[in-house]
């Protein structure tokens, strides 16, 4: 009974319901949007940067190095030379390398030239095709290579530069002889090939037309001698330690080297979420802010409307009603309005997720996506409730004090 006449009410004054219901529900949802976005940059920094304990490049910006070799997210800080990666390959504290060769992009996508140690570093397995064995063979991610809608076979030209309108390596097309499967990791988005073809794309071929071979088939001593008579260069070097030692030695020796520095993706991955938390807490703030926008609202409606019905909850104390039933009814009402707005604001926010990911690029990128929930929803839409309850506590409260025959004397709750 009490919940068909908390119903009952609710209907009778559509707008207002529906008023309070969408402030609330905007302030949840926004919430919601944020959780699903912050886990969903948290989960991929984390993921990309699994491994990986430090990152090689040329001096300048750490953070920059680091959204560059790992994310592909910026302009790298330099080239160092070649050499470099055969000299800390031998460092006794260095357990893996991986080289990274950058400069050109297709379709929006970085190509990458390194050695298969990459994408089996992030567990990339081969979906069709195989691995590349000769220059200007390409590997796609399974995203990129679905969004380009490229297949075995398929040839491209690579553009010049990390920015989009750079002028296209005509002379030098690819062929994709591979597509790996999904790994949920930067190895989605990207395009593999080996570093001998980014050399040769940018114009070092060798002399007199030599052809530079690929350098995971050479020996050491030929690689070096390649590496003296040209000018190779690449861009970074990923490291994996070989004990938890060299954390406190091999950054030190790198950073001793001149034109080299050494950073940490831990430490720079924590700057960087710090700096991207308060941009969330920002809008987070703001989001609860009109949760206690929808308190204050729906505490004004719940008022006025116990107001309008004070000869209503007098009848009902005289046919029999308790008092703790009209307290109860009041709360169940604002409770009501209280569920309501905070189921409406986890589906707007789901369906927001949804949105971005199919209309804003960066959003599909980032792997955002409304089909996810988390446990902390639960939390936010606990807090609604509570929201509820506490907007609806003084009207319970003045419910429950009604006095029934001053109220039919003169009309005064």
């Amino acid at each position: 009974m009490i919940l068909e006449l908390s119903l009952a009410y609710l209907r009778n004054r559509p707008l207002i319901t529906a008023l309070n219901t969408l402030l609330l529900a905007l302030g949840v949802g926004m919430i919601i949007l944020l959780l699903l976005a912050s886990d969903r940059v948290e989960q991929r920094l984390t993921r990309d940067a699994a491994g990986i304990d430090l990152v090689i490049g040329a001096k300048g910006s750490p953070l920059q190095l680091i959204l560059s070799s790992l994310y592909h997210a910026d302009i790298p800080t330099g080239n160092i030379p070649y050499a470099e990666f055969e000299r800390w390959s031998r460092h006794e504290l260095v357990d893996v390398i991986i080289p990274l060769a950058l400069g050109d992009t297709f379709s929006g996508a970085r190509i990458v030239g390194t050695n298969p140690t990459y994408p089996e570093h992030y567990g990339a397995i081969l979906g069709e095709g195989r691995y590349w064995q000769s220059p200007f063979e390409a590997v796609l991610g399974a995203a990129f290579a679905e969004k380009a809608g490229l297949a075995i076979g398929d040839r491209f030209v690579g553009s010049h530069g990390l920015a989009p309108g750079g002028p296209a390596h005509g002379d030098f097309p690819y062929v994709v002889v591979g597509i790996l499967a999904p790994t949920d990791s930067i190895i989605d988005r990207i395009i593999l090939t080996s570093l001998d073809s980014v050399w040769q794309s940018h114009g070092f071929s060798g002399n007199e037309g030599e052809e530079i071979p690929n350098p995971t088939q050479l020996n050491d001593s030929a690689t070096v001698t390649l590496a003296n008579r040209h000018p190779l260069a690449v861009t970074a070097l990923l490291v994996q330690y070989q004990t938890p030692f060299a954390a406190t030695q091999l950054p030190l020796a790198v950073n001793q080297t001149s034109g080299l520095q050494a950073a940490a993706p831990a430490w720079e991955m924590a700057r960087l979420l710090s700096l991207i938390g308060v941009g969330v807490n920002t809008l987070r703030g703001f989001g609860l802010l009109l949760m206690a926008s929808a308190a204050l609202s729906l505490f004004v409606a719940l008022t006025t409307a116990l107001q309008e019905r004070r000869h209503d909850l007098a009848v009902m104390r005289i046919l029999g009603a308790s008092p703790v039933t009209l307290w109860r009814q009041m709360l169940l009402e604002g409770l009501l309005l209280a569920a309501l707005g905070g189921l409406l604001g986890v589906g707007l926010g789901h369906a927001a997720a949804s949105v971005l990911a199919a209309f804003s690029p960066d959003a599909e990128a980032l792997g955002l996506s409304g089909l996810t929930a988390h446990i902390e929803e639960l939390y936010v839409f606990g807090m609604a409730l509570a929201i509820g309850l506490l907007a609806a506590a003084v009207p319970a409260i003045q419910a429950y004090r009604t006095d029934i025959a001053n109220v039919l004397a003169t009309g005064r709750a």
